[in-house]
């Protein structure tokens, strides 16, 4: 946790694990496994002491209580800490405004998460979630009038669709620096755009739910009741679970820890966020930063999480390109002093 990343194409620098708050607090939806002060604190100040740097937030995260936990947790080292909060989520039913990508809420939340976490200015600002409602244009302003009162530092989007982030990206004029993404060995999904973009765009991925919501953990198995007891999960999501299993024990390290590699290794990832339950869990999760994953480890584990594009995706792939349109065709450098012919228009 002493190595720090830039986050996109900024000078940001960020922890390649950040700690989720989710869980602190006990209210809203996450009642049923949040935490409460004394025992959110301890794993805040394990997190600080390995090092790390970049704490999420939102502020629907159980109902408001997240933000104001940390508000009291981050006394004495706010300016070390790269602070992340998010809007878009309604945070009163009744009122069509308080909730989703318009200006009146954005202004609104952010106030309100300021004021909740004892700041006045957030490190880093995004949109929760595409509203299918507001114009681009309209949050891109806000965010800039944000940046210039100074109540907020940078911007970025999460859980987007790719065209929207790149349409955000071209028409910002204070450049975005981040996209957050749900990516994991279960969930590949953002490998057939968002990665790219991210890269091409300057945005750095952060990956939530690096571990499936626990699945990558190998606590669950099939049959199992319990938190997960809802999901449907397929044969090839039980049997990657056992290739996991399998490197995990060459490796002499844990299932989550393996998973959490993977995730931090990928291409485009800036940082993955890990959540816990006590400090000890969160050392656990933090020691995937302590070995490397070999390459014909990593091979079993893309193999086993692949799934076949569709189309068009699966017109993208190297393979078809080289039997298609000869991508693949012996190209050579051109020769030294080589001058392209220039064609005399004026005949």
């Amino acid at each position: 946790m002493d190595e720090y990343f830039l986050l996109g194409r900024s000078g940001l620098r960020v922890s390649r694990l950040a700690l989720g708050t989710m869980n602190f607090g006990t209210g809203g939806f996450h009642a049923a496994y949040g935490l409460r002060e004394e025992q959110a604190a301890p794993i805040f100040h394990r997190y600080l002491d390995a090092g790390g740097n970049l704490i999420d937030t939102a502020d629907f995260y159980t109902a408001g209580e997240s933000e104001e936990m940390l508000g009291r947790l981050i006394a004495g080292v706010r300016e070390k800490l790269v602070l992340t909060s998010k809007f878009t989520n309604s945070v009163d039913p009744g009122d069509p405004n308080a909730g989703g990508n318009g200006r009146k809420h954005m202004i609104r939340a952010v106030e309100d998460s300021l004021r909740r976490l004892r700041t006045d200015y957030l490190d880093l600002f995004l949109l929760h979630t595409w509203d299918r409602l507001t114009p681009i244009e309209e949050v891109l302003h806000t965010f800039d009038d944000l940046a210039a009162a100074g109540k907020i530092r940078y911007a970025g989007l999460s859980d987007v669709p790719a065209w929207y982030a790149a349409r955000a990206q071209t028409l910002a004029s204070r450049p975005l620096v981040t996209l957050q993404l749900p990516y994991s060995l279960i969930d590949r999904a953002i490998e057939t755009e968002h990665v790219a973009a991210g890269q091409e765009l300057g945005l750095g991925i952060t990956a939530w739910s690096p571990l499936a919501g626990g699945f990558l953990t190998g606590k669950y198995r099939s049959g199992d009741s319990g938190r997960l007891a809802g999901q449907s999960w397929t044969e090839q999501q039980w049997n990657l679970l056992s290739v996991l299993e399998k490197v995990s024990r060459e490796l002499d390290v844990t299932m989550a820890q393996v998973a959490l590699n993977w995730v931090i290794t990928q291409p485009g990832v800036a940082a993955a966020i890990v959540g816990a339950s006590s400090a000890a869990q969160l050392d656990t999760s933090l020691a995937a930063l302590d070995f490397e994953l070999p390459a014909e480890l990593r091979a079993s584990l893309d193999e086993a999480s692949a799934i076949p594009p569709a189309k068009p995706y699966s017109m993208f792939t190297p393979e078809y390109q080289s039997w298609i349109i000869n991508v693949g065709a012996k190209v050579g450098d051109k020769p030294t002093g080589y001058q392209p012919p220039v064609r005399n228009w004026a005949r």
